[in-house]
């Protein structure tokens, strides 16, 4: 299981912010903190609009390029955010937005690329990923099968192997309502046949990534920020840093419950064997010689007698000796 604090834009274009987000997020257990990278010229043109959850978070009075110009880091941020990364023991990961974005975080050695869903139809951006090869990661809101298909082609045409792809099950709604989250989707990227399948979680709250985990999800991804009620148009659907770190232990007690699929008996439960199941017992006094019939046997705890499993061939035959009421019967 991977777990990943998504630091995003959450930090608000403020590089101490910034760092202080990935002590946090190695504080709550994540295994790596992402950022987003982007020349917003570069990604939004000045007529793109901005979504509907973003107007509500941060007005209406700047455009979508506007909002994003204030809140991302320059490209030079992102080298010494990658070395208090490796500084304090945390994996570093950045989602670039454009092809410039590719060709910076590629000098810093990251263990994944990490594709949004926004850019699964751009295969310009496919093809630059692939071309510096490694293990990708890559979300697939807002597509359907044939277009994950598509992407993944792309990759893997460009030399990117199926199994260094991770695909993760996403819907692109920040908030994400529960009715639109749809986890069994998970189970139909798996007929895709690449590394890894897991999930992206944008709902409020942390029971769905707990969910997806014990669906199966091999990685999970979740927004963090310090600060819910920071301006910015991320922070309302993220998580805190305690409820991050109750995330981050809940999902790996999912993964150690779900064990290897092979019903046998515990180990931790072994001891209660002889404990909770019963045995055939004497109801009553009987004589050495005498028939065993239902009306001097019956079924009682401990369990460490003949199995009840065997009543049918204990009905009928001789005591093998004397017995008193509610010991256990020797065949």
């Amino acid at each position: 299981m991977i777990i990943i604090a998504e630091a995003g834009v959450n930090h608000n274009g403020n590089y101490d912010l910034a760092r202080r987000m990935v002590i946090a997020a190695k504080e709550a257990g994540a295994d790596y903190v992402k950022f987003q990278t982007a020349v917003p010229e570069l990604v939004i043109s000045t007529y793109a609009p901005k979504a509907e959850y973003q107007k509500e978070t941060t007005g209406s009075e700047q455009s979508q390029l506007e909002m994003c110009k204030a809140i991302h880091l320059p490209l030079s941020d992102y080298k010494p955010l990658k070395e208090l990364c490796d500084s304090v023991g945390i994996g570093f990961m950045s989602t670039p937005f454009d092809l410039v974005s590719i060709d910076c975080l590629a000098e810093l050695g990251m263990d994944y690329w990490k594709i949004p869903s926004g850019e699964i139809t751009n295969l310009p951006y496919l093809r630059k990923i692939a071309s510096k090869g490694g293990r990708v990661i890559l979300s697939t809101g807002m597509s359907v099968l044939e277009e994950v298909e598509a992407a993944v082609d792309v990759l893997e045409k460009g030399g990117i192997s199926r199994g260094d792809i991770t695909l993760l099950h996403c819907t692109t709604q920040y908030p994400t309502p529960y009715e639109a989250v749809n986890l069994k989707a998970m189970d139909t990227l798996r007929a895709l046949h690449c590394g890894a399948v897991g999930y992206s979680d944008h709902t409020q709250g942390i029971a769905v990534p707990i969910a997806a985990a014990a669906l199966g999800a091999e990685v999970i991804e979740k927004h963090f920020t310090l600060d819910r009620n920071l301006p910015g148009p991320d922070h309302r659907a993220s998580l805190e840093p305690d409820e991050l770190a109750e995330m981050v232990r809940q999902v790996h007690n999912v993964c150690r419950s779900l064990g290897n699929g092979i019903k046998a008996v515990a180990d931790a439960e072994r001891p209660n064997i002889v404990v909770a199941r019963k045995s055939i017992v004497a109801s009553r006094a009987i004589a050495k010689g005498e028939v065993l019939t239902a009306d001097n046997i019956t079924v009682k705890r401990p369990g460490n007698g003949v199995s009840p499993m065997l009543w049918d061939s204990v009905i009928g035959t001789p005591a093998s000796r004397a017995f008193a009421a509610d010991e256990l019967i020797e065949l």
